[in-house]
């Protein structure tokens, strides 16, 4: 992906909390004739030992669990708002416009589980994102026969991660009134994603 050094987060830490804070992914492979697979769906990421795990599932039978299942190299993709950067709100024109966008790229193995991680794992993610004790939501509180049905189309895995990259690109080779007069302009567009951009922008500089 593209790398460059002054476009980084603070620390690793900082990487790890972006990924916990979007965890709706893409999630890339290769099927057997090396034909690229991708399919989008939510993990959690649990850290032990010294490493990072993603854990989620995917209906059986499909082209990109088939893939999965015949090759255990997989992609993980993280990313957030993102926005056009007009070059008009730089303070030396004549230069080129470019995107502004944070992203990571997670490559690891994936190891399919059993039924009774499967239900756990379930159990865990509707805890997580109901937020809310009292959900009929939760897994406990559905019936058991859905719940076996349920389980019966889908399959558990988790994806011991081996390298991390990102790009946290939010004009950090630009100077102070640059960077204001862009996140300025991002505040007065319309559109949600630019609104968010300028919120992440104002929050990256902050910490720094």
């Amino acid at each position: 992906m593209y790398n460059l050094s002054h476009f980084k987060a603070n620390n690793p830490e900082e990487v790890v909390a972006f990924m916990h804070k979007n965890p709706f992914i893409v999630l890339c492979g290769v099927d057997e004739n090396n034909k690229p697979v991708a399919t989008h769906i939510p993990v959690l990421i649990e850290e032990r030992d010294g490493k990072i795990y993603l854990q989620a599932h995917v209906m059986r039978k499909q082209l990109h669990t088939v893939a999965f299942e015949n090759n255990a190299n997989v992609l993980a993709i993280f990313s957030a708002a993102h926005g056009y950067i007009s070059a008009t709100n730089y303070t030396e024109q004549n230069t080129a416009s470019t995107w502004n966008y944070q992203a990571v790229h997670a490559s690891g193995t994936i190891h399919f589980l059993d039924d009774k991680a499967l239900h756990y794992l379930l159990t865990k993610l509707t805890e997580k994102f109901e937020n809310n004790p009292h959900s009929p939501a939760l897994l406990q509180q559905m019936d058991e026969q859905y719940v076996i049905d349920l389980m019966k189309a889908i399959v558990a895995f988790e994806i011991e991660l081996t390298n991390i990259e990102h790009v946290f690109k939010l004009s950090q080779n630009k100077d102070q009134a640059t960077r204001e007069k862009i996140i300025d302009h991002l505040e007065k567009n319309e559109g949600e994603q630019e609104i968010l951009l300028a919120k992440t922008m104002k929050a990256f500089y902050k910490s720094k």
